[in-house]
């Protein structure tokens, strides 16, 4: 990678960003310039980001929903077309009141939904610390809580049959191809915010087969997955007792399956 001058002038960002193998090195080199405080922390974000680490986690922040949200170490990085999930939400619950997002990593899609909605109660839940710790950063701002356990296990009680938007952006990438992904997602992000198990639906089964006790008449469960993942992930909300149905973004490449509670009576019984 070229030496970078003390004054750090754009082109050579850009030189350097390029030399490493960054497409995007023009876009790149804007982004690291305007969130560097001084010319010493751009060079040090530029060897990270040369070095292969993720751009988001490199500027600290990732852009989502027209947000900026804050990310770090350890954590996953929202990915833009995960917006269609938020988008799908808000236009299925325009004045839900009570929403909920599991496996929340960064709280990207918690802070969306409730940057568009007026006076949400909002919760959120990870199982990772790292997470847990980005997350309430980013959703304090909302008055959001933030919960540190596995899925339904870290919800407060009060919250059954109350959830209005209840979105999950569960792991599901199948094991067999976590060595297939990127190496920034793959040497960068944490396994367990990747890896949905043999067919990478495992969590988004266990997700389906809880959400009935937790939704409101009428709330819905979001939540994203692969388009071969489809079939199966509709019938495993619809064995969780959920109207299911799919929407897709042709511009997004994004495949989301929304479950409505018809109102149906759910036996009572342990969460999953």
């Amino acid at each position: 990678m070229p030496s970078l001058p003390t004054s750090l002038p754009a082109s050579a960002v850009v030189a350097a960003l390029r030399s490493a193998g960054c497409v995007f090195a023009e876009d790149e080199a804007e982004l690291i310039l305007s969130t560097a405080r001084t010319p010493d922390e751009a060079a040090a974000m530029v060897d990270r980001r040369a070095s292969g680490q993720p751009l988001e986690l490199v500027l600290g922040w990732a852009g989502f929903s027209g947000l900026r949200v804050t990310v770090g170490p350890g954590v996953f990085v929202p990915r833009r077309r995960t917006e269609f999930l938020v988008e799908r939400a808000l236009a299925a619950a325009p004045t839900a009141s009570v929403v909920v997002d599991l496996c929340c990593g960064s709280g990207a899609v918690g802070a969306a939904l409730a940057a568009s909605l007026d006076g949400v109660e909002l919760h959120a839940t990870d199982i990772d610390p790292a997470a847990v710790r980005c997350a309430r950063r980013n959703l304090t701002p909302f008055g959001g809580h933030v919960h540190e356990g596995d899925l339904f296990a870290a919800l407060p009680g009060t919250l059954r049959g109350r959830v209005d938007i209840l979105a999950a952006n569960v792991p599901y990438v199948p094991t067999g191809e976590i060595a297939l992904l990127p190496a920034e997602a793959r040497d960068h992000e944490p396994l367990a915010a990747l890896d949905g198990g043999a067919d990478g639906l495992d969590v988004l089964r266990r997700v389906a087969a809880g959400a009935a006790r937790w939704l409101a008449p009428g709330g819905s469960l979001f939540v994203e997955t692969s388009q071969r993942q489809v079939p199966l992930a509709l019938a495993a909300f619809s064995r969780g007792g959920l109207d299911a149905r799919v929407a897709v973004s042709e511009e997004w490449h994004a495949h989301v399956i929304v479950g409505t509670n018809g109102g149906r009576a759910v036996q009572p019984g342990a969460d999953v």
